[in-house]
C-alpha cells in the first residue's frame, strides 16, 4: 500500500484524519495501509474519492507487485 501512503502524506493526512474521513477507526485504517487487513472494493472506492482518483490509480500497482512476488516464490 505504498501508493496509498504516498497520497496520504501528500495531502498531509494522519491515520486519524483518514479514519475520520472514511468513518472508520484509526486502527482499522492503519491495518489497511499496513496490509494487516484486506481492502474491500467499497473501501477502495471511498479512499480513492478522498484523493479524487480512481481506485486502480492508487491500488493497482501495489496489487500487481504483490501478485508477482507470490508467483516468484
Amino acid at each position: 500500500m505504498e501508493t496509498l501512503k504516498q497520497y496520504r502524506q501528500k495531502y498531509n493526512y494522519s491515520f486519524r484524519k483518514m479514519a475520520e474521513l472514511l468513518g472508520i477507526s484509526k486502527t482499522y485504517y492503519w491495518q489497511i495501509e499496513n496490509k494487516k487487513r484486506r481492502l474491500s472494493y467499497d473501501m477502495a472506492i471511498k479512499i480513492a474519492r478522498l484523493f479524487e482518483q480512481r481506485p486502480d490509480t492508487i491500488f493497482y500497482e501495489d496489487s500487481l507487485k504483490e501478485t508477482q512476488e507470490k508467483t516468484v516464490v
